[in-house]
């Protein structure tokens, strides 16, 4: 019954992404891919849900600009090209394209806007916050140690647990304690937004994880938690390390190391970046399907949507799995990562 169940749920995300096409392009038979794949993938200054009629329904979003003062208004100002105080959104092909600027010259004004991925953000955030306080709630009504956690923290005790044990203690070392809050709230931060990405309407769907602004940010706490509170030995080991001497006279080495303190990092914000956004094109393309066969006839048309439908639920299946394992592998790199930071010289450990 759970296997039907999600079957069901899946092919309901389908039909939600379907009508998401846009209108012109269903009534003419011929889509955009550019600005049907980049217009669901993109950051946007309103949440669009669906297109009923013709008409796009959307909930627009706060804009927050500095323009020779501070400014608010609603997005729905600048609907269609629209000019508002001064502003617009750059049409296609400009140079700050789906950005707000200027009227005047097209450039851009300090813009702190609520975004489709900030408003995500939040949501996402306070979602994170709101299973801590309920698992936590749970420990301080009940004795864990007479009583087995049920309902939210029996769901969420194991998964703690097991990065916990088997991931941080392994990487980290002796010191591990100081980092486990860090580590477990980049796990279930990552992990809650990729899930949330899958989920097609209000308020799931923003691509938070495909954002490399976001993925950048994770990755840079990981690079100061590094570097912060990493010991002398590790230090020594980049500035001075234990290499023949030509190799010190010449800075050979201490430059590797110094250019492998970046790479890290930027592993790991591009490997997070790039499969999130993959798993959404991916699945989008597959969802097109339907709609780029629909002049070759309905025995070709019915068979191929037949096959986006059941290969569109294999990718959310996948997509599951994917939101797993990239927010484990974020941790788990992370911690050996910081790991690294913390090793000490034979001679100090025996």
């Amino acid at each position: 019954m759970r296997t039907i169940g999600s079957i069901a749920v899946a092919f309901l995300m389908l039909l939600l992404l379907a009508p998401a096409v846009p209108a012109r392009a269903q009534e003419e038979e011929d889509i955009d891919m550019e600005e049907y794949l980049f217009g669901h993938i993109s950051d946007a200054y309103e949440w669009h849900i669906l297109t009923w009629k013709g008409e796009e329904v959307a909930i627009p979003l706060p804009c927050i600009v500095f323009n020779r003062g501070l400014q608010v208004f609603s997005s729905a100002r600048l609907h269609h090209g629209a000019e508002y105080k001064g502003l617009r959104i750059a049409a296609k092909g400009e140079k700050n394209e789906g950005k707000i600027v200027r009227a005047s010259d097209g450039s851009r004004p300090f813009d702190i806007s609520i975004t489709k991925n900030v408003l995500g953000l939040m949501i996402d955030s306070i979602i994170l916050v709101v299973l801590i306080l309920l698992c936590a709630r749970w420990y301080r009504r009940h004795d864990a140690l007479k009583e087995a956690p049920r309902g939210l923290a029996g769901l969420m005790e194991p998964l703690i647990v097991m990065i916990e044990t088997d991931v941080i203690k392994d990487a980290v070392g002796p010191e591990y304690r100081k980092y486990s809050p860090y580590l477990l709230t980049a796990f279930f931060f990552i992990l809650i937004n990729n899930l949330m990405g899958i989920v097609p309407f209000f308020p799931g769907g923003a691509n938070i994880t495909g954002n490399i602004a976001v993925t950048m940010t994770l990755a840079l706490f990981t690079f100061a938690m590094v570097n912060i509170f990493g010991n002398k030995h590790y230090w020594k080991d980049i500035l001075w390390p234990d290499v023949p001497l030509f190799l010190k006279a010449f800075p050979i080495m201490p430059i590797i190391e110094i250019v492998g303190m970046f790479t890290k990092p930027f592993s790991l914000m591009i490997r997070l970046f790039a499969n999130m956004l993959a798993g959404h094109i991916m699945l989008l393309s597959t969802i097109a399907l339907i709609f780029l066969t629909a002049k070759m006839g309905p025995v070709l048309n019915g068979s191929l949507s037949f096959v986006s439908v059941l290969f569109g639920i294999f990718l959310d299946c996948l997509e599951l799995l994917v939101a797993f394992i990239q927010a484990y592998v974020f941790t788990m790199l992370s911690s050996v990562f910081i790991g690294l930071a913390h090793q000490h010289p034979e001679s100090e450990t025996h």
